[in-house]
């Protein structure tokens, strides 16, 4: 599983099944140094991995900076890019630490899904990173949840205009793919009747702990081969370090975890330690099992990461195990277990 590549969609462009989240590199929570960013990137290549994920937001353009400052003397036949159109960053004066980024950056993200926003986005992002190519553009942070009562106004703009762009650009060969990075798979469903993308990156909504887009969504993937890049495969950390440490606070999608959550992790744990499985290498390994899950991205912020990631995948798991979680009800009945066809 760990070493093979997997095709996006229809296009030509094959990634790994682990691939490189780089939201950390914007200095998500806590900073880094330049050094440690580009340590863990090399680390990331070393290790065989060719597929990193960027965004102008992510540290309101830092993460990008670094990600191309440390592929820039790598081949662009070697490494498969992305990165996400939806916002401006306008100038504003000083740094300051918001929405969870420790940046240096003086910048304020604002959203803009028009078609000028989206070809200024890509230019700006192409001068930014400093590289030849970027091969996936998704659309960063459309839908529902992120935008409530405004979403709808939005998402006609996005379809009208973004898309417009975003369709422009690959049919030009400026990108190989396009697609959305969202939370919620909603948004992606009301995307394809719009409009046609090779792959989503979905965070965290199909995971060891959920997996309700089997029901309609992913089937609807298959039927017309959209690819699936997987992000947040811990759902924000929870499926990383477990629910076992007294006094911790649990997050799941970027909040302490609610009773019901920590309640079916913990019933998760139990099977792990009962089949002496990982908790963090279950988590990587169920979502490649499904046929349109090409890659999942965990944020990889040190060479460390990289190595435990790299392990974690590379760790084997009894079919006995998946097929218990099963029996018991903590994965759905018809998703695809690791070691299966199906």
């Amino acid at each position: 599983m760990f070493g093979e590549k997997r095709r996006i969609g229809q296009t030509a462009l094959e990634v790994t099944a682990l691939g490189f989240g780089a939201a950390t590199l914007g200095n998500l929570y806590h900073p880094m140094p330049d050094e440690a960013a580009k340590a863990a990137i090399e680390k990331a290549f070393a290790a065989e991995l060719n597929h990193i994920d960027t965004a102008p937001y992510y540290g309101f353009g830092l993460s990008e900076r670094r990600v191309g400052d440390a592929l820039r003397e790598v081949p662009a036949n070697e490494y498969v890019l992305s990165t996400k159109v939806g916002r401006l960053l306008v100038p504003c004066g000083k740094a300051e630490d918001k929405y969870g980024f420790c940046s240096p950056m003086p910048f304020e993200p604002v959203y803009d899904y028009s078609y000028d926003g989206v070809m200024r986005s890509y230019e700006h992002s192409i001068q930014r990173l400093g590289l030849p190519k970027i091969d996936i553009l998704y659309m960063h942070d459309i839908g529902r949840v992120t935008h409530g009562s405004d979403h709808e106004r939005l998402f006609r703009i996005a379809m009208e205009g973004g898309y417009k762009a975003m369709a422009e650009l690959r049919s030009q060969g400026l990108v190989s793919a396009i697609g959305l990075g969202v939370n919620e798979y909603e948004v992606c469903e009301q995307a394809m009747d719009h409009a046609d993308f090779d792959c989503f990156l979905l965070a965290g909504r199909y995971t060891l702990l959920e997996q309700q887009v089997l029901e309609r969504f992913l089937p609807r993937c298959v039927e017309s081969n959209t690819s699936i890049v997987l992000g947040g495969p811990y759902n924000s950390g929870i499926l990383a370090t477990g629910v076992k440490r007294e006094g911790a606070i649990f997050h799941y999608n970027y909040e302490p975890a609610p009773r019901e959550i920590i309640e079916r992790v913990a019933r998760i744990e139990e099977m792990c330690h009962e089949f002496a499985v990982p908790l963090p290498a279950a988590a990587l390994q169920f979502p490649l099992a499904h046929p349109v899950v090409v890659s999942v991205i965990p944020g990889l912020s040190s060479p460390r990461r990289v190595e435990s990631a790299v392990s974690q995948m590379q760790t084997a798991i009894p079919a006995a195990f998946w097929a218990a979680l099963q029996d018991v009800g903590l994965i759905h009945p018809e998703a695809p277990l690791p070691g299966r066809k199906g």
